[in-house]
């Protein structure tokens, strides 16, 4: 028995994973450390804008796109159950509490609680675990109760013996109870839906139609319920649901449901046949397999509360990746679907799979094998008619089924190109020929002439044959008899912008060069490779690496690293962000095999883009402002970034808060598609910014003014959302106020007034300076022609005292002179005394008389004094006269002893000079001062000097 329990375990696995898709969409981990919250996670709920708000053991988290916030509730308990009501409240149940949030005028979340609502008996109860809403009401259930919410009312429902689970559907409220099963609220009273065995627990209500309610159970699987009869939904997961349990479920809206267990992951049901789409798990890239609870975004993403974080599948998505082994993520390098086979060549060998009849080859389900004797590095798969051929790096194999055969060994291949009937085969050491005639199949193993790697490969209309080489240049080769070939090498001097890192490709039947500096085509008439212009305008002087052109003429490429396609009847190019960075560098590979099934070659597997699907999402595409903080000496929170229900009024500010920082995003549904902003100041910046994908930005010093933050959001196809904006007003500060300006006018008209009035003073001053300066120069002027007056009278003066000193000298002279005289006079008259004494001669007696006399005369000769007393008083301003009139007493003598004192003759001059001894002049000059009246301290010459002409 035990044995047949195993192998239907075993088979049930078998085919269990026979249902998995090959295409796996994206999963975004998110964990606590991200989100800064618990790591349990128990409801999920989504507002009209996009912001996801998360039941956490820590309280409410919200999360916008690119800011995770946190709330905790008053009573700082685990929340167990969120809701978000049409009218924008977020209804939240936790632990002995339950209340709502709701955005005050400011866009900040504030926490009511309706626990003062309950009628007084009524309050004991423990954990909120599910919160409803239905026609207007909302609905709280714990263990023991259920709270009814309407018209701010309270009602209480108690459980009949527990209830164990409370939901809605469009067709009513739904909870189970312990002993009495399922009943359904009908005008305030809970009646039977159905007499469901008591060992059944539903654990969701998933949708209700035509009658027909759709609930999931813990360990019995799916059920409806039609009639009150309690129907099973069989699926290929039963044996797993079983064991692990359903935790959640929810419908997806397109015949799916999403069944989350506890400990293998999510589960895709068609709800329908009850048939398995995929499984997630760990395995699939889940944080663990314990999924709490389910919540479907506008989007139709998948977001999964997980016993330890929390995970967004990205369900809806048109780029999955696939991979060849499992659990193994090889680097894959050639893809092609051949007779309902998709086969993938890898570093390690080729894989195949069966394809199902659908149009995304994504949604195929089945294992990949390896195929037999593949081995190795695989470059290059390509179908010629019925022919599958293989690149290998042992050399060229035919794929039939899941077995290869070799037609070239031990031969390093690249790339294949059918020419003529022939197949020209590009290989590490040059060219290589195959023919197929009937079933035989003959190869030329190298065509002489060129021993070079050639990877690319391409046809002209004129049987010419192109190649590359990575750093030698471009290739062009005419076949000889099918054993050699002739060849042209192109380098930098034919006109490519460089001779390395060239790839040639044929694109709109055209031989044409993907270079460092964009796309180049080769001009037949002047033998050179020129810029491509038209279509290939977009990629100028971007490096591209790889082209491949589709059935619809969309040319797929590789540029600068980025997968994208270019629609030359559109004339537009979009570019994948989501696989930038995850295609094989220097080996890209894209597969364009019809518009919903690209494939990319990839480090890890191989990525499958629908862009039949991608291309259409343009519709609902929005921009969310969080967070605005303006700054003074602290960070005010002007927004908090959550929908208010009136229409937000401009913030008035004071002048010192200049500084804004203001945060913004694309919600959660939407981030897959690489979003971008432009965003604009209005009354500061003139237009708007670039796009970029930064979500926040800030202002500082900002003048006063009115203001408003405007940004959009646009996704990589060029769809571009709605404006969301915030205005503002920042006020002038005091001394910018009209006041101020009133204030500042006055005083400028007084700074006028005084400017005006200390100018004319100033005017007035510096004519008084210059009044001043002029008399100051005529003062001076004068001065100077007293100066110079002063020196002409002091050069006269001096003049005037030499000329009284040589005067003097003269008058000295003449003094001396009439000494002299007299002193010879007086000389000769003793000899002639003497000699009459001698001679004693009576008869001469008369005649010496008269002699005598005339001696006598010649000594007391007045004349000789007149005259010197007249040219004294010439040369001394009348001194002699002035000297007798003030002193009449003077006697002719003390007039000459004054006389000669003026000329300062000395004391032995002036005796010789009046013929009396040297005591004789002292005498005299006694005298003299008791006549003059000449104080003792007072010198005779001095008051002589000082005795000036009248």
């Amino acid at each position: 028995m035990k044995h047949l329990l195993l192998l239907a375990l075993l088979f049930h696995g078998k085919i269990l994973s026979a249902q998995n898709t090959i295409g796996l969409p994206a999963v975004v981990n998110f964990s606590k450390a991200q989100y800064q919250g618990n790591g349990q996670t128990w409801d999920i709920d989504a507002d009209t804008r996009g912001i996801l708000y998360f039941a956490n053991n820590e309280g409410l988290l919200t999360f916008n796109g690119n800011y995770w916030k946190g709330y905790p509730v008053p009573n700082n308990t685990r929340l167990r159950a969120v809701k978000v009501a049409p009218d924008g409240k977020i209804y939240v149940g936790a632990q002995d509490d339950f209340g709502y949030y709701l955005p005050n005028r400011n866009g900040v979340l504030e926490y009511t609680s309706l626990k003062k609502y309950i009628s007084a008996g009524q309050t004991e109860f423990a954990d909120i675990w599910n919160i409803a809403l239905y026609n207007n009401g909302v609905y709280f259930k714990s263990n023991n109760k259920i709270f009814e919410w309407r018209n701010r009312r309270m009602q209480v429902y108690n459980a009949p013996t527990e209830w164990k689970i409370m939901g809605s559907t469009a067709g009513g409220v739904y909870a189970q109870d312990l002993q009495q099963g399922l009943l359904e609220l009908v005008n305030g009273r809970w009646q039977p839906v159905c007499a469901n065995p008591k060992h059944i627990l539903i654990t969701a209500f998933l949708e209700e139609k035509n009658d027909t309610l759709l609930v999931a159970t813990l360990k019995d699987g799916l059920f409806r319920i039609v009639n009150r009869q309690l129907i099973p939904l069989p699926t290929e997961a039963d044996a797993i649901f079983r064991s692990s349990r359903i935790y959640c479920a929810i419908p997806l809206g397109n015949g799916q449901l999403a069944v989350g267990t506890f400990s293998k992951g999510c589960f895709m049901i068609n709800a329908n046949n009850g048939k398995v789409i995929q499984q997630f798990s760990m395995d699939e890239g889940l944080q663990n397999n314990n999924v709490l609870r389910l919540f479907a975004d506008p989007r139709h993403n998948i977001w999964l509360a997980l016993d330890n974080g929390i995970d967004q599948l990205r369900y809806n998505t048109a780029i999955k990746q696939i991979l060849p082994a499992k659990h193994n993520s090889l680097t894959t390098y050639a893809a092609k679907v051949f007779n309902r086979q998709l086969y993938i060549g890898t570093s390690d060998g080729l894989y195949s799979t069966p394809l199902d009849a659908v149009t995304d080859l994504s949604y195929s389900k089945g294992n990949f094998q390896p195929v037999a004797n593949t081995r190795g590095q695989v470059w290059n798969l390509t179908t010629i008619g019925s022919h599958l051929l293989m690149a290998h790096q042992e050399g060229t194999f035919e794929i039939s089924g899941n077995q290869a055969t070799p037609l070239l060994k031990d031969l390093g291949c690249w790339a294949y190109l059918p020419l003529s009937g022939k197949i020209i085969t590009g290989c590490y050491n040059g060219l290589a020929l195959i023919r197929y005639n009937n079933s035989r199949v003959s190869v030329t193993r190298h065509l002489a002439g060129l021993y070079e790697s050639l990877r690319f490969l391409a046809a002209d209309g004129q049987q010419h044959i192109w190649s590359s080489h990575p750093y030698r240049g471009v290739y062009r080769f005419t076949l000889k008899n099918d054993t050699a070939v002739d060849y042209r090498l192109f380098t930098q001097k034919d006109g490519l912008p460089a001779t390395n890192n060239n790839y040639v490709f044929r694109i709109r039947q055209q031989i044409v060069a993907a270079t460092m500096k964009g796309i180049y085509e080769f001009e037949e008439s002047s033998g050179q490779f020129i810029p491509a212009q038209g279509i290939f305008t977009p990629l100028k002087n971007i490096p591209v690496q790889y082209l491949s052109e589709d059935s619809s003429g969309n040319i797929w490429l590789v540029a600068d690293k980025k997968p994208g396609v270019l629609n030359p009847k559109q004339q537009t190019l979009t570019w994948f962000p989501e696989l930038a960075g995850k295609i094989v560098s220097g080996f890209e590979f894209i597969y364009p095999f019809n518009e919903e099934n690209i494939f990319f070659g990839g480090d890890k597997g191989i990525y499958h883009l629908n862009y039949k699907k991608y291309s259409r999402h343009n519709a609902g595409l929005s921009v969310l402002l969080g967070q605005v903080k303006a700054s003074s000496r602290k960070d005010t929170l002007l927004y908090g970034g959550y929908q208010t229900t009136e229409p937000l009024q401009p913030v008035v500010l004071p002048n010192a808060f200049n500084s804004f920082h203001f945060e913004y995003t694309a919600p959660p549904a939407e981030q897959g598609n690489h979003i971008t902003y432009s965003y604009q100041l209005a009354g500061f910046d003139k237009q708007p910014g670039d796009w970029t994908v930064k979500t926040e930005k800030e202002y500082t010093n900002l003048p006063y003014g009115d203001y408003t933050f405007s940004v959009k959001a646009k996704d990589n196809l060029g769809n571009i959302s709605a404006a969301a904006s915030y205005s503002f007003t920042i006020l002038p500060a005091w001394y910018q106020t009209y006041a101020a300006r009133a204030v500042y006018l006055l005083l400028l008209a007084g700074m006028i007034w005084y400017l005006y009035r200390r100018q004319q003073k100033k005017f007035a001053a510096q004519k008084d300076i210059h009044q001043q300066e002029q008399q100051h120069l005529i003062f001076q002027h004068q001065l100077e022609l007293e100066r110079n007056e002063k020196q002409l009278i002091q050069l006269r003066n001096e003049k005037l005292e030499s000329d009284v000193q040589h005067k003097n000298k003269e008058l000295a002279t003449a003094a001396m002179h009439l000494v002299q005289k007299g002193k010879l006079i007086s000389n000769i008259r003793e000899e002639l005394i003497q000699s009459v004494k001698k001679t004693n001669d009576p008869e001469m007696l008369p005649s010496f008389k008269k002699v005598m006399r005339l001696f006598e005369e010649a000594e007391n000769n007045e004349e000789d004094w007149a005259q010197f007393a007249q040219h004294f008083d010439e040369v001394h301003n009348n001194f002699l006269r002035t000297l007798k009139k003030r002193y009449p007493d003077l006697t002719t003598t003390d007039l000459k002893l004054c006389a000669y004192l003026r000329i300062n003759l000395t004391t032995k001059e002036i005796a010789q000079s009046m013929g009396i001894s040297v005591r004789g002049v002292e005498t005299s000059r006694y005298r003299l001062r008791k006549k003059l009246c000449i104080p003792g301290e007072t010198g005779l010459y001095d008051f002589l000097t000082n005795i000036t002409g009248e």
